[in-house]
C-alpha cells in the first residue's frame, strides 16, 4: 500500500469523479512513478473507490493511456490553430513550440510523457501509444509529405524517417532536462538550445525548391513570300 505524502492535497477543485480520478493519477504516477503508485492510493487522494476507477479506465494502465492522451489532446487547438502556415521549418518549428509550452506549463505530464509513457507494457509486447499522440504523429507526417511535394525536402531521404528523426531528438533533450532535475544528469541547456537544434536538424534535411522551366517560346508564324523572279535583261 502506498503511502499518499502530506503535500499532495486531493484534487478538489475538479467536479466529477472521472476528473478527480484523473488529476490524482497524474500527480501521483509523476511523485512516485506508475510503478510505485497503487490503484488504492489513487482513489483514496481522489475520493472515491477503486471499482469506480476500474469503471471509467478499465485498469492502472488505462488510466496512464487516458492521462497521457488528454495530454496529448489538450495542443490540439493551438496545433490547429497552426494549420494555415504554409508546411514547411517554420510550421515545424511552431509545433515544437506548442509541445514545449506545453509541457513547461505541465511539468507532471512531461514527466510522465517522456518517462512512463516510453516504458515497455502489456507483457513486453508495446509502448503506450494513445490515439492523441498518433494524431499528432500524422499532423507532422502530413506536413513533411506536403514538404516533399513541394520539392523542400531532401528527395533522398524519406519523410518518415525525418518525422522519426526529429521527434526523437526533441524528445530526448526534453527526456534528459527531466533526468537532470531528478539526479546528477548533463543536461544544462535552455529552451532556446532545444529549438536551435531542431532548428539545425531540420536545415539539414531542406532545401530550396528549384524553380522549374520556363515553356519555350513559340516563334511567331511569319507569312511565306514567294521568291521574286530575277528581272531579265534583253
Amino acid at each position: 500500500m502506498n503511502h499518499i505524502p502530506a503535500v499532495l492535497e486531493p484534487p478538489t477543485h475538479v467536479a466529477s469523479s472521472h476528473d478527480r480520478i484523473l488529476a490524482s493519477a497524474k500527480r501521483l504516477f509523476a511523485s512516485q512513478g506508475y510503478e510505485g503508485t497503487s490503484t488504492m492510493a489513487i482513489a483514496r487522494l481522489a475520493g472515491t473507490s477503486e471499482s469506480q476507477m476500474m469503471k471509467h479506465f478499465g485498469s492502472k494502465e488505462g488510466l496512464l493511456e487516458a492521462i497521457l492522451d488528454a495530454g496529448w489532446r489538450s495542443m490540439e487547438r493551438p496545433i490547429h490553430a497552426l494549420e494555415s502556415m504554409p508546411a514547411g521549418s517554420q510550421k515545424l518549428l511552431a509545433m515544437l513550440d506548442v509541445v514545449l509550452n506545453t509541457l513547461t506549463e505541465d511539468p507532471d505530464l512531461k514527466e510522465l510523457l517522456l518517462l512512463e509513457g516510453r516504458r515497455i507494457r502489456r507483457e513486453g509486447r508495446m509502448v503506450i501509444l494513445s490515439p492523441g499522440y498518433v494524431k499528432f504523429v500524422q499532423i507532422v507526417d502530413e506536413v513533411l509529405r506536403q514538404m516533399a511535394a513541394a520539392g523542400t525536402l531532401r528527395p533522398d531521404v524519406a519523410p518518415e524517417a525525418v518525422r522519426s528523426a526529429i521527434m526523437g531528438m526533441a524528445e530526448g533533450m526534453m527526456r534528459d532536462q527531466v533526468l537532470a532535475r531528478r539526479r546528477e544528469y548533463p543536461a544544462n541547456y535552455s529552451m532556446e538550445d532545444h529549438q536551435k537544434m531542431f532548428a539545425l536538424c531540420l536545415k539539414a534535411v531542406t532545401v530550396k525548391p528549384q524553380p522549374k522551366p520556363a515553356p519555350p517560346k513559340a516563334r511567331a508564324s511569319t507569312p511565306s513570300r514567294g521568291k521574286a523572279k530575277p528581272v531579265r535583261r534583253k
